[in-house]
């Protein structure tokens, strides 16, 4: 029996049209049983000889992993970054790939300004004084009156400035593909971004051009006590340089909900004045059955397209 594999560390399957569309074409669907982010072994391992299609998460789909796979013919990525997928070699494998650029923007925009307001009024922080039984609170700042910089202004970044205008706030972005339609968000270089923010917030693609982007330079380019936040792509910051610069108190602090590698088990998880999620962004209910029905209806799309389920059109 040809099987679908569903390596996302969750997802719903009880309530998804394409979904139910292909186990009734006689497909066996396989959900990730480690219920987490699966390595390169484990991944492969599930790739056996039966598995012609598979709705991803983050787990490496190496070079080494899909030429292993002998069926594969679709990966329906669920999320939008692309950077764990070898593209070179699904393309000359014939692989068809794709992903649900839509789907997370909301949910990661919504956690990107959470984590900036517990940044700039030490939310968690004071949930941890009061539960050590220390009474004593704590003086933030304002949103309202940040300069906030993001770098990147794709469907996330967007979404966040749309966030971010009730509060007042200025807004200035660094993107070379920005075209500057946005009258309340101003265009402005990334060295100029880094000195003038007060809240530098990170919305980009992970490759080999933007890893450790942020690093020891660029971290001493930013102004004094300013905040980082990173919701993109763990590979955008260099940790170690990032808890340099917070425990010297050059930065006032930093929310990152994604890692270089992942689980994180780091320097950071030592510091008071950091604030880590465990890679969640996408993680909004709402957001996610949408992500997670938008991945099935493009594994349909591409079981079609491979001849391998009948064209509902």
């Amino acid at each position: 029996m040809k099987r679908i594999l569903i390596t996302t560390s969750s997802f719903d399957a009880s309530d998804n049209p394409a979904l139910a569309r292909i186990a009734s074409a006689g497909f066996e669907v396989m959900l990730n049983p480690h219920g987490r982010r699966l390595t390169e072994d484990e991944v492969t391992e599930l790739l056996d000889n039966d598995v012609v299609g598979m709705i991803a998460g983050v787990e490496p789909l190496t070079r080494r992993v899909l030429t292993g796979a002998k069926s594969l013919r679709i990966i329906a990525r669920a999320g939008i970054g692309l950077d764990s997928v070898d593209l070179g070699a699904a393309k000359e494998l014939g692989i068809t790939v794709s992903n649900t650029p839509q789907a997370p923007v909301a949910a990661v925009a919504e956690l990107t300004v959470t984590l900036m307001l517990d940044l700039l009024r030490e939310v968690s922080a004071a949930d941890r004084d009061l539960r050590s039984g220390i009474w004593k609170p704590r003086m933030g700042h304002l949103l309202s009156a940040q300069t906030v910089g993001l770098i990147g202004f794709g469907r996330i970044g967007r979404a966040v400035a749309d966030l971010l205008l009730p509060f007042g706030c200025k807004i200035q972005t660094y993107d070379p593909s920005y075209a500057g339609d946005v009258e309340t968000v101003s265009a402005v270089s990334l060295e100029y971004l880094l000195k003038d923010s007060n809240l530098v917030s990170l919305h980009l693609p992970y490759d080999e051009s933007t890893r450790h982007l942020i690093n020891d330079e660029r971290l001493a380019c930013m102004r004094a006590g300013a905040w980082l936040i990173n919701a993109s792509r763990g590979g955008l910051v260099d940790e170690a340089a990032l808890a340099r610069a917070l425990s010297t108190g050059r930065l006032a602090g930093a929310a990152l909900d994604t890692f270089e590698a992942e689980p994180y088990r780091g320097p950071l998880a030592s510091l008071g004045n950091v604030v880590l999620t465990c890679h969640m962004g996408s993680y909004a209910i709402e957001g996610r059955a949408r992500m997670e029905r938008e991945a099935a209806e493009n594994l349909v799309l591409g079981l079609a397209a491979a001849g391998l389920v009948p064209d509902a059109t």
